[in-house]
């Protein structure tokens, strides 16, 4: 393998893990690009490469936010299963749009949810509700 190629994949690995654990992006928002840009890849193999490095990338990250009490497990569990059913049956569509039309589609959705998040105002946290002391919950009772 091309020392080329390997330099240019652990940085971009490493800039991929960077703001996916500190922004929750980095697979389609910077290894797509990168991988078209900086190793020529084509925009079907960029996204499909992309996504066999996000798993790995999202167990690892994961496995910290677990450890960390972050995840809200009823809107990961519903939406990781309505995302995983439809990336399936959508991914074989892929074949039939050019590259130059999947890179267009995939420049739109950045931009738009750039602009999105830029006019937005920011939300509160999702708070967890309080819990009772063990001993309020028998007093209650």
């Amino acid at each position: 393998m091309n020392l080329m190629l390997v330099s240019l994949g652990i940085g971009i690995g490493i800039t991929a893990g960077v703001l996916a654990a500190l922004c929750g992006v980095g697979g389609g928002v910077i290894m797509v690009p990168a991988f078209g840009m900086l190793l020529g890849l084509d925009q079907k193999h960029a996204l499909a490469t992309s996504m066999a490095v996000i798993v790995p990338t999202a167990i690892a990250a994961t496995a910290q936010h677990v450890k960390n009490d972050l995840i809200d497990w009823r809107i990961a569990i519903v939406t990781a299963i309505a995302a995983a059913l439809t990336s399936y049956f959508v991914a074989d569509t892929v074949k039939l749009f050019r590259n130059e039309t999947l890179t267009r589609i995939f420049a739109v959705v950045i931009i738009l949810f750039g602009v999105m998040m830029l006019v937005t105002p920011t939300t509160k946290s999702a708070q967890k509700p309080p819990t009772l002391p063990s001993n309020a919950a028998d007093e209650n009772s």
